[in-house]
């Protein structure tokens, strides 16, 4: 007797679940300026199956997406299940989630406002807030355009630096010209990542505006030495 995939998918609650909370998540990243109206995207991986943001989330449906639309994929990107088209970054969490699919499970890829200008720069990002200091300096990946499997063997490439930090939360890398791609442990994981870097972002930011970089210098390297006293 064969099973019919998308009796199976939709019989699933854990996947039914993760529907809903992904459509949640992609409301709060466009409404905290996460993410924008030009793009992004949002992934998790239930058991054998990626649920994945649907093409035009942000331009189409300005980020009011229902959990039905939140398309179901295997993992070789064959889509079961869902609304709509793949969106073009979805090679990049594929491909994630084949390298490194024991460390994470959630993908987000994000127009965060402020980091976007660590993007436009081609600029990597230092830790400057004590709830970054666990992503270590967020890297600038090589440029490749969005539609490409270049993109997703760069973006692999620099998670690959920070394995560890996803076992405590999350790992991110910068595109340049483009936005931000954290894998996390889980999907509430990625999501909190997203927002501490962009606040660091944010920070860092405001810190060049008054003309205290050197001061922010001093003040990351004065937070880095009293935490190493307790990493003894």
């Amino acid at each position: 007797m064969t099973t019919d995939p998308k009796a199976a998918i939709l019989a699933d609650s854990r996947i039914a679940a993760m529907r809903v909370k992904i459509a949640h998540f992609g409301a709060m990243l466009f409404e905290r300026r996460l993410t924008d109206a030009a793009g992004g995207n949002i992934s998790a991986r239930v058991g054998d199956y990626v649920l994945i943001t649907p093409r035009y989330s942000g331009s189409k449906y300005q980020w009011e997406i229902k959990p039905e639309q939140v398309l179901v994929a295997d993992l070789d990107m064959n889509i079961l299940d869902g609304g709509g088209e793949i969106s073009r970054e979805s090679k990049v969490h594929f491909r994630l989630y084949r390298d490194y699919g024991e460390h994470g499970s959630s993908v987000i890829h994000a127009h965060a406002r402020n980091i976007l200008v660590f993007a436009a720069m081609n600029r990597p990002m230092p830790p400057v807030l004590e709830a970054t200091q666990k992503f270590g300096t967020v890297p600038v990946v090589e440029y490749a355009p969005a539609h490409t499997g270049d993109l997703a063997e760069h973006v692999s490439g620099g998670i690959r630096q920070n394995l560890g930090s996803i076992k405590k939360q999350a790992a991110g890398v910068i595109a340049p010209w483009h936005g931000l791609f954290v894998m996390g442990k889980d999907l509430d994981a990625a999501f909190d990542a997203v927002e501490r870097m962009d606040t660091n972002a944010y920070c860092i930011l405001m810190a060049q505006m008054f003309r205290l970089g050197d001061m922010l210098d001093g003040e990351r390297q004065a937070l880095t030495a009293a935490m190493a006293k307790y990493k003894e």
